[in-house]
This record gives structure tokens, sequence and C-alpha cells, in this order.
């Protein structure tokens, strides 16, 4: 369920053999290997059990690895579970008792992959909250972080944050298109006292102001040195136009006003020109 740098061992009709001081005679098959490979050579592969639970190599790149979330299309559901497409040949299964509802064939959904520990093979779980932890966060207030968007609640988009945590980005605080499935940048906004994490999609604070007074100032240069919003300016009109808060444009404004580059007036704001 890993990738691993293997040294190549030797060559035979059904492809080659692999090892290192732990692995000895793991087969990529023939189909798998790259041109110019040779015995001696040191190549990273990816190990998983084939069809016949046999540990096998591989050059092509999963979806998804051991220890790890994804989202992930259903390629198949039979009286076992629903298997996965994760790009490779054998699909990749979700036992019935890891499906939050029955998964359908089609259908995409975010899954943790990790090896069961009874059938020592690699499967997939959608109830992945439960290989989520908050208890230990080494996160502080406006770090930025990774996320996969897992799944939308009344509140917003519940995200899983570096591969380790759960957390929160609410409806009213979302200026652009997202999904379930997504792989988007973010910053933790708050560090709840019950360990929860509240996450904005844009830098916190003084750190949003610089990035999007550069936006309005680079809107404004385009419009051709005037737009017809300003402080007074409805949120809806301003997040048509400038896809962000009303409050985060009056700071970029208060900003660019204050370097001097724009003038604010009752029928918008205007590029302040210097003269040489």
């Amino acid at each position: 369920g890993n990738y691993n740098t293997l040294e190549i061992l030797r060559e035979t009709s059904v492809g080659m053999f692999l090892g290192d001081d732990d692995v000895d005679d793991l087969l990529l098959p023939t189909k798998y290997i790259p041109e110019q490979a040779e015995v001696g050579d040191s190549i990273e592969v990816f190990c998983y059990l084939d069809h016949e639970e046999r540990p096998i190599a591989t050059t092509l790149t999963p979806y998804i690895k051991r220890n790890d979330f994804g989202f992930l299309r259903v390629a198949e559901v039979n009286e076992i579970g629903a298997f996965l497409d994760w790009g490779l040949e054998k699909h990749l299964l979700v036992p019935f008792r890891e499906q939050t509802e029955r998964m359908k064939e089609g259908h995409w959904y975010v899954v943790y992959c990790y090896l069961d520990e009874q059938s020592f093979r690699l499967v997939a779980s959608a109830k992945f909250k439960k290989f989520l932890k908050n208890d230990k966060l080494t996160l502080a207030p406006k770090d930025e972080v990774d996320l996969l968007i897992s799944r939308s609640t009344n509140l917003g988009f519940e995200v899983i944050v570096n591969n380790q945590h759960l957390g929160l980005v609410y409806h009213d605080e979302i200026y652009q298109p997202i999904q379930i499935g997504d792989r988007i940048k973010g910053f933790v906004k708050k560090i709840r006292s019950d360990k929860k994490l509240d996450i904005a999609l844009k830098p916190i604070g003084h750190l949003n102001i610089e990035p999007s007074a550069d936006k309005v100032y680079s809107s404004l240069v385009e419009a051709g040195g005037f737009m017809a919003l300003h402080d007074k300016s409805t949120p809806e009109d301003i997040q048509a136009i400038m896809n962000m808060s009303k409050k985060t444009f009056k700071k970029a404004i208060g900003t660019l006003y204050k370097a001097r580059k724009i003038d604010i007036q009752p029928n918008g704001i205007h590029l302040v020109i210097k003269e040489d």
C-alpha cells in the first residue's frame, strides 16, 4: 500500500524481480517495466496484492495509498461490498461494514485506505471520521493547510485538514465554487476549546489585506481605471464582481486609498494616475 525504492535483482520471462534488505523476489510484471531498466538499477514501485492475493509491484500511480484519504468512484458493487477504481487493475474493496450508506456504482465517495489487520489486505472505509484526530493539534491560527472537501452540512463544508484532522468551512465564508472531493489550500481561522477547527479559504486578518488589495487594483487596471463599486455597495454586488466579502473589499480599498493608488467617489473607485 506504499511506494518503495527497490533494486532490480533479476529478469525473467514474466517480469523483473525486485528486493532489498527486507524484501526478496517481489515481481514487477513485464508490462510495468520502464524502458532502459536493467538488473542492478533502483526503481520506485507501488506494492500491493494482485487478484490472486500475491504481493506484486507496479509502476502505475494509484489515486490513493495506505493511510491516506481520497475521492474515488465505485466501479462495481457485489455481495461482498463496493469496489473502487483507484487507478490499478485490481479494484479497492469497501466492505459493507465500512459504508455509511449502501454505495452505488458510478458514484463518488470520500474514503480512507488502510491495511486490514485480520485479512492483511488493503481496504477502504467511507467512515473516514474515525481516522481523524483533533486531540493532538500542532496547528496555530493563520497556518496554511491542505484541505480535502469531504461533506456538506447545514453549517458549511466539513474538510479533512492536512490528512489528519477534521475542520469546517462555514457557508457564509465561502467566496469561490467548491464541491466534495476538491483538494485546495486553506487557513486555520480558529481553534475552539473543544479542539474543533474553523477553517477559512483565504488568509486571515492582515494576511488577507495585501492579496485582496492586489486583486482589486489589478481588476481596476483591467477595467480601464474605474469600477462602479465602493464602500456603500451591497455585499451581493461586491461578491458578483470581485468574488470577495464586503468586509474584505472594504479593507482592500482602504489599503489602496491609504497608499494613494485609488480615489473613492460616490459613483465608484477610480485609479489614481500619477504624473511623471
